[in-house]
């Protein structure tokens, strides 16, 4: 995106602030339901936040904590993760390919696609392990915390960057009634309704609840007559949730989930980075900026993505006279799977196949034309014709993909405190059982559609022609503790400690004795006879199987923290902490396959294998918070420095044997940057927020890939803008008008490690250069009237209809990058009810 664009966002953004709140308050916010009135102090009201699994003020968290209120969570309309992600400095999100496979960055820090995600999701006080929990809707929100930083020695394995605690409304002796409906366009409608109340009176209180939501999506397939079938969207989900309180000091909350997803998946075009053969066939899109892509969807495959979540809940607190004790348990079990086009055209082994050759000649003659710097001709070989990926040609072949995952977890702590609360301690011990079943296959586009089994004979339609194909075990234990002594009231230390032990085991599931059709290990001709998976080769694997592996990662996880109150209105904190996330491995076979395929023909020089590494993170974090101007302006600002060793990254490869998801280490980064926010409330009706991050990094190390030392952390935007205004006014009648606008902007981002750097490829010497994400802006806005118990209310979102580009996958071997756009311009209306 060019400055002027991002200038004229940001201008856009300032000139209306005076129409708008956020209610983001980094540490302090407003924590009323009710909306705000004239005759409301101008100060803020503090919250209680459980960040530290302590109850106690923002103010007192010695660190950083972004604390969305339910006020703000109900005025900005938060129902999704990227609702309330993008009012965060500091925080950016992914969402491209499917349901189940949402990144986010927090401060640098990266969850790998197909491994853990980066932080810490608790919700109601129980830790969710599945990377695919994160896709959910969120009803009956009361708050939202992001802690930023190491939070292992509090939550454990994965919370290297953070923790995200949502907190949602507990049922209680008042029947209540909520609905709310929404249409946009794009054919998109949202439903959400509940129903609470108390079953036996002071005592046992229930609320059922469900959501529906549906669009088209904003993009079109232009080969099957516009069919909104590129990034269409349904989902639906109902909860139940039982509380038991039979006295004071017990309570006992129940909570089932089940949902269903059915929606588009990998919404990407290939982008391609070859200089050389830019110039020798005079075709200057085959070396392109990803930011001047223009997206065209082709493909033959109506693409489906499919996920069912069932999740079951039991959380007991028990308040004894010296401590209280909390037992949580928690089934969860997410299916999730996808079919889709191939990205095989380009290497030509289903040149021979009758139905790719058929296709193509029926599409030439039909005069179909690909999107340069694609053709087609008579004939799939070049250079009568040139494919890219998901090309509407049956020469691409299938890709059918499973991630299904299983866990059972339980945890128990006791907390209390001494000296008359100077002491605050607890202790406990986590248990985490999980199983996942991964798999990709490519398969024969015999023009009838896909075949939703990974191996699929060659005797049948859509056989299997490669595979990837693993069972994943795993155990946690774990043991935990953390003291906190307050000798004064301006003055706090704490250390926290936590001892993780994760095992891990991989089953490979790829049949032995099958092989393939085309697809084989000598280049063309594509004669098939091969293993479905290289690491079964005999050329590299004489036995001819690949065994079971294990392995056990251990960390212990230190954290200590201070706390002193410069002032009464001023805070300054410090901590320091240790990150961890467990190693584990790929599909088994992928180091074999990036040797046979790229580092033999190509000398490449990439260093894969089965197995990648334990992540660890050594962070500092220093700042202050606090108000000024009598309690109308609260701001919190800090610094930080973090050093993260076998940072895990995941990497693509396409080549003749189809496609490979794989997680590999990269050794040493260097993460460090600052940010602010400050909230400030002029007026009783009137809430401006300014926020904001800048993040630079530096990789020290890299034996995956020596010649990326020097360049940034994939994923992490350069900086970050966060600005939002809320305007709340009675209009008589016992009505009030109220305003948001939201603006936010994202600076430059690379998405790879690979980022100036020239690659050998398969097509030829390729440039990386020109897949910087460049830095964009949005612009969002709500405008309505509430009375009493009701709200109706008109939205856009994307105002400006600024072009993003979601996500840049880069491939280098392949010799050029995958893109996905971002959300475009939607406009829509809101009407909800409370009784």
């Amino acid at each position: 995106m060019e400055k002027r664009q991002v200038a004229s966002a940001l201008c856009a953004t300032a000139s209306v602030l005076a129409l708008s709140s956020p209610g983001w308050a980094q540490g302090q916010a407003q924590a009323a339901d009710e909306p705000v009135v004239a005759d409301q102090a101008k100060t803020f009201e503090e919250i209680v936040v459980t960040a530290r699994r302590f109850a106690e003020t923002a103010q007192s968290v010695p660190a950083t904590v972004s604390v969305l209120s339910s006020a703000t969570l109900e005025s900005a309309d938060v129902e999704r993760i990227e609702d309330f992600i993008a009012l965060t400095p500091g925080v950016t999100l992914v969402d491209a390919s499917e349901v189940g496979d949402t990144q986010v960055n927090i401060r640098g820090i990266n969850g790998a696609r197909d491994a853990e995600a980066s932080f810490a999701f608790i919700i109601d006080g129980i830790l969710y392990t599945n990377p695919a929990a994160f896709n959910r809707e969120f009803t009956n929100l009361q708050q939202i915390e992001i802690l930023k930083g190491p939070q292992g020695a509090l939550y454990g394995r994965n919370a290297a960057a953070g923790a995200i605690i949502v907190t949602t409304e507990m049922p209680g002796n008042q029947f209540e009634v909520f609905g709310e409906a929404s249409y946009a366009e794009d054919n998109t409608v949202t439903l959400a309704s509940s129903i609470s109340g108390a079953l036996v009176e002071d005592q046992l209180f229930a609320r059922l609840s469900g959501d529906f939501r549906r669009t088209d999506g904003y993009y079109r397939n232009d080969f099957q007559d516009n069919r909104p079938i590129v990034d269409d969207f349904k989902n639906w989900n109902v909860r139940g949730r039982l509380v038991w309180e039979p006295d004071a000091r017990l309570s006992v909350d129940t909570k089932l989930r089940y949902g269903q997803v059915s929606g588009a998946a990998l919404s990407f075009n290939g982008v391609f980075a070859l200089p050389g053969l830019a110039q020798a066939l005079s075709s200057p899109l085959l070396f392109e900026d990803v930011n001047d892509h223009e997206f065209v969807f082709q493909g033959n495959i109506d693409p489906l993505n499919e996920q069912q979540a069932l999740e079951v809940s039991v959380k007991t607190d028990a308040e004894f006279d010296f401590a209280t004790l909390t037992v949580w348990a928690l089934y969860s079990d997410i299916d999730n799977d996808l079919t889709a086009d191939g990205t095989s055209g380009a290497f030509g082994f289903f040149n021979q196949d009758a139905t790719c050759r058929a296709s193509t000649q029926a599409l030439f003659e039909a005069g179909v034309a690909l999107p340069a710097p694609q053709f087609i001709g008579p004939t799939p070989e070049f250079p009568t014709s040139f494919f890219g990926p998901y090309t509407p040609t049956t020469c691409d072949g299938t890709q059918y993909q499973v991630r299904n995952q299983q866990d059972v977890s339980v945890e128990a702590r006791l907390e209390g405190d001494l000296f008359d609360g100077q002491v605050r301690w607890l202790g406990g011990g986590y248990f985490l059982d999980l199983e996942r079943e991964v798999g990709v296959n490519l398969g024969i586009d015999d023009g009838v559609g896909i075949t939703r089994r990974l191996f699929v004979p060659q005797d049948q339609l859509n056989a299997t022609e490669q595979l990837v194909h693993d069972r994943f075990n795993t155990t946690v234990l774990a043991v935990f503790g953390q003291v906190a002594y307050a000798p004064t009231a301006d003055f706090e230390a704490s250390v926290a400690l936590r001892y993780d032990r994760e095992k891990r085991e991989v089953t490979n599931l790829v049949p032995a004795g099958a092989r393939t059709r085309f697809v084989d290990f000598n280049g063309p001709p594509f004669d098939g006879g091969a293993p479905l998976n290289p690491g079964l080769s005999p050329i590299i694997n004489p036995t001819g199987e690949i065994p079971d592996k294990e392995r056990t990662f251990e960390q212990v996880q230190p954290k200590i923290s201070l706390r002193y109150d410069i002032l009464p209105e001023l805070t300054a904190f410090a901590s320091w902490g240790i990150g961890f996330k467990s190693g584990g491995f790929n599909n088994q076979g992928a180091g074999a396959t990036v040797d046979l395929f790229f580092n033999q023909p190509l000398n490449a020089g990439v260093t894969i294998f089965d197995t990648f590494e334990k992540e660890t993170s050594s962070a500092f974090e220093a700042g202050l918070k606090g108000d000024a101007f009598g309690g109308r302006v609260r701001f919190e600002t800090a610094g930080f420095y973090t050093n993260v060793d076998d940072m895990q990254f995941f990497e693509f490869f396409v080549g003749p044997y189809g496609l490979l998801r794989v997680v590999s280490n990269i050794d040493d980064v260097r993460i460090w940057g600052a940010e602010g926010q400050v909230t400030w409330r002029p007026i009783d009706a009137l809430t401006f927020v300014a926020g904001g991050a800048v993040i630079e990094s530096e990789i020290k190390a890299n034996r995956s890939r020596p010649d990326t030392v020097g360049n940034k952390s994939p994923y992490t935007a350069d900086y970050t803008v966060n600005l939002a205004a809320e305007y709340n006014q009675p209009v008589g009648g016992g009505l009030e008008l109220f305003t948001r606008l939201d603006g936010t902007i994202t600076g430059p981002t690379w998405f790879h490690t690979v980022q100036g750097q020239e690659r050998p490829s398969l097509f030829g010497p390729a440039d990386y250069s020109r897949t910087r994400r460049d830095a964009f802006a949005t612009l969002d806005a709500r405008v309505g009237v509430r009375g009493e118990g009701w709200s109706a209310t008109v939205f856009g979102s994307n105002l400006t209809n600024t072009d993003i580009l979601e996500e840049v996958i880069p491939a280098p071997e392949f010799g050029g990058s995958f893109a996905s756009p971002g959300a475009l311009r939607r406009l829509g209306f809101e009407v909800s009810f409370r009784y």
